[in-house]
């Protein structure tokens, strides 16, 4: 593409926008801070060596995830529609074809399937939250708690129940539109889930096994460090910040002009690095101060934390509030996950937004009973990668968000004009803007395709 073209008018956005640079952060940072950040960052540092891995995941996140959040959002903002249309005018204007469309496409399909499926998983924070709430965890030993964790995802009707409840809830959030739904409610969960986050960690500080922890998590240990761990650091990176479905580009559309994507990818990549380094913070010292294994894997949230709050005085309190905590966490990334189907709909489709939200909420409620039932009734009905649910997770998290993530870097940094991308960055930040325009076109890209290498097992 030519180096110059004549910037596009500026579109507004059919939906609203929201209210300040704050409200945007709160609301990216929660998409980005998942489940992925509190459940499996801790677990993924603690296979991989600790502090070494960190320092390699903090360079990932700032050398790969920023560049790539920062062209997702301008992207978004540049076409101010769902992430289809979006895609499909800027390929019209950028390279005169509308097939970028694809882009959309499947970051959207990715975000609904990853959706059916996070659901489901989110509801079992809903149960275990009302578990700890009860002291049902007193008592129990590690066979117990297994047991336990295992009557749960074999019932399909408890499982179902939970995934409907998790779904209601965003479902009701979405269709109260973008400043009295999404705004409203990432301004209260973000900050009420740091708060949490920050009384758990007080905890974590007075009852043993911090300084442990600390140094577990932050002095790097090179020996540790192989390959395979540098790799796991870049995929952690890049999945923890939600870029490449759709919900960055979505909640990009509803930036207003004036507001500054570096300054604002800046702070959401702080905040979710933040809060992930803060989630080990506050698990590892309970582990260590429990004599547990920090590379447990995932059952280190359901089924091992459990068994140290159980010795834990107040661990009734404490255990409530790491679930609530979880809970946020699922819901702030839902809503963003639903939104693009929701906004595509109302855009395509003429739908209200509470009928659209319904419709795009129901589907995904449904499909997610395939992922109910894997785990229990069609657990021994498996293709290829295994499950049901084996399947969809690894199609989404290994093929179609690094194709996502992919594309999205070669069209802001190949095909969109330098003009246009400065036009959206900031045309006076020479410096910045040249440093992201060759991270975009050179270091992204190249990091996405090795993380999709590695994560299908070429490289493995």
């Amino acid at each position: 593409m030519a180096e110059s073209a004549d910037p596009a008018t500026p579109r507004a956005s059919l939906h609203g926008q929201w209210s300040s640079r704050l409200a945007f952060v709160l609301a990216v940072a929660g998409s980005a801070v998942g489940l992925g950040n509190i459940w499996k960052f801790p677990y993924v540092a603690g296979q991989n060596g600790g502090g070494a891995f960190v320092l390699i995941y903090l360079l990932c996140v700032f050398g790969i995830g920023l560049p790539i959040m920062m062209a997702e959002i301008l992207l978004g903002r540049r076409g101010r529609r769902n992430p289809i249309t979006t895609m499909a005018l800027l390929g019209r204007e950028e390279a005169g074809s509308q097939r970028w469309a694809l882009v959309g496409v499947i970051g959207m399909a990715c975000g609904f399937l990853i959706l059916s499926f996070y659901s489901v998983i989110a509801g079992w924070t809903l149960h275990y939250m009302v578990l700890a709430a009860q002291d049902t965890f007193a008592g129990a030993d590690a066979a117990a708690l297994g047991e336990l964790f295992g009557g749960l995802v074999a019932n399909p009707w408890i499982l179902t129940g939970w995934h409907t409840l998790f779904m209601g809830i965003t479902i009701f959030v979405v269709a109260r539109g973008v400043e009295k739904g999404l705004e409203r409610a990432v301004r209260i969960m973000v900050p009420a889930l740091i708060a949490i986050m920050l009384a758990l960690l007080g905890y974590s500080i007075s009852f043993g096994g911090f300084a442990e922890g600390l140094d577990f998590l932050f002095r790097p240990d090179f020996d540790a460090l192989t390959g395979s761990s540098v790799l796991a650091a870049m995929g952690q990176a890049f999945f923890s910040l939600s870029v490449g479905m759709g919900a960055v580009m979505a909640y990009g559309a509803y930036l207003p002009q004036e507001e500054s994507i570096i300054k604002t990818s800046v702070a959401v990549v702080s905040a979710d690095t933040a809060i992930a380094l803060l989630a080990g913070i506050v698990i590892f010292p309970i582990v260590f101060a429990n004599n547990l294994d920090p590379a447990e894997g995932p059952g280190l949230v359901f089924q091992t934390l459990p068994l140290a709050l159980t010795k834990m005085p107040g661990g009734v309190f404490v255990g409530t509030a790491f679930f609530l905590l979880l809970a946020f966490a699922g819901l702030t990334s839902a809503i963003s996950l639903m939104e693009p189907v929701v906004a595509w709909l109302m855009e395509g489709h003429a739908m209200r937004r509470g009928a659209a939200a319904l419709l795009a909420g129901g589907t995904i409620w449904a499909l997610g009973f395939l992922t109910v039932l894997s785990f229990n009734v069609l657990a021994d009905l498996r293709f290829l990668r295994g499950t049901f649910f084996d399947n969809i997770d690894y199609l989404t998290s290994n093929i179609m968000l690094p194709a996502g993530g992919f594309l999205i870097t070669i069209f802001a940094g190949w095909v969109m004009c330098s003009n246009s991308s400065a036009d959206e960055l900031d045309p006076e930040a020479g410096t910045v803007y040249g440093l992201w325009r060759v991270l975009t076109r050179y270091a992204a890209p190249v990091a996405v395709v090795l993380v999709f290498l590695n994560a299908i097992g070429v490289l493995g």
